[in-house]
């Protein structure tokens, strides 16, 4: 295996100021219940459109299940993004459904397919956490203190690098004590259902990738720096959104998830979208590979182990919150 001395004028704007920096931060505790109440809706409507889908799902044997397209319920007009601070990652909404995870064997040999439903919707940052957003964390006396270095190619809205699974967790727990809602890493299998999709495709965007639509090593004898291989990370959301509304899922930084490393899928794999974290946790996985590896590494069920205190300039970290 490889985070003065005042005039009155100048006294009226800083009261004017105080009370437009009041206004913004108190704007999203106001706005709150309303957000809370788009959410209620959106899952007993989602929890309808699940229970009218799953018994035709399980009427089907368990190869037929694995071979069924996903099924996507989808909520029309339901809420699609929110933030719950001013220095808070904005959140995409994912549709619950069901999807097959795993690769055929035909593309890879260590990701046995199984089906996995997710019944209830959920949120995911709409793009890697950003330097801006790590610092705010850091500001608030958060993320342990710590502050990575950005290899000299900037901050503010690249993703934050050199970030250790431990350090992913101290930024979840962070936004959860900022907000009170539940932030937590994503699941590896609730990370290879929103990069898909809904799709079935080696990448979201098709059975083959290119440097326009990610940023990884697309060069075919490591040359760089150039388009192909650009050798560092670039700004979050420099590509286009796959379906729902994530961006950079492939390449950039890869990113940790809650799960265990286990060397393939097992029987004992959760099929529910949960973590799988029994056995040995001291390594961890990671997916959507980075700025440095070739394509394969960026297939939407490719998978990453490292050891969970271990960071590099090629990790980073998105997170999911609860609805």
């Amino acid at each position: 295996m490889t985070v003065r001395r005042p005039t009155f004028w100048l006294i009226v704007c800083a009261t004017m100021s105080v009370a437009i920096a009041w206004s913004a931060a108190a704007a999203p505790r106001h706005a709150q219940p309303r957000l809370e109440a788009r959410i209620a809706d959106l899952k007993i409507k989602t929890a309808a459109l699940a229970s009218a889908a799953l018994p035709a799902l399980d009427r089907l044997s368990p190869e037929q299940r694995r071979a069924a397209p996903p099924a996507i319920w989808r909520v029309p007009g339901a809420i699609a993004s929110f933030k719950d601070c001013a220095d808070c990652p904005r959140m995409a909404v994912i549709p619950a459904g069901e999807f097959t995870m795993g690769s055929p064997a035909s593309e890879q040999g260590a990701e046995t397919q199984h089906r996995v439903t997710i019944a209830a919707p959920f949120a995911v940052s709409a793009f890697e956490i950003t330097f801006d957003e790590w610092d705010a964390c850091v500001r608030d006396r958060g993320c342990a203190g710590y502050r990575p270095g950005d290899q000299g190619w900037g901050r503010g809205r690249r993703p934050v690098i050199d970030i250790s699974w431990e350090n992913a967790n101290a930024y979840a727990k962070w936004l959860s004590a900022k907000t009170g809602k539940h932030y937590r890493l994503l699941s590896e299998a609730e990370w290879e259902y929103a990069a898909r999709a809904g799709t079935t495709t080696t990448y979201a965007a098709g059975d083959a990738l290119s440097p326009s639509r990610a940023n990884y090593d697309g060069s075919t004898d490591g040359s760089g720096p150039s388009d192909m291989n650009r050798q560092k990370t670039v700004a979050v959301g420099s590509f286009r959104p796959n379906a729902f509304g994530l961006h950079d899922m492939f390449g950039n930084v890869a990113e940790w998830v809650e799960d265990c490393w286990h060397d393939d899928y097992s029987a004992s794999a959760p099929h529910d979208g949960s973590a799988w974290v029994d056995g040995n946790c001291e390594g961890r996985v990671m997916r959507g590979g980075s700025w440095e590896d070739s394509e394969s590494e960026l297939r939407s069920a490719a998978r990453l182990g490292e050891f969970k205190d271990k960071s590099s300039w090629a990790d980073g970290v998105r997170v999911a919150r609860d609805l």
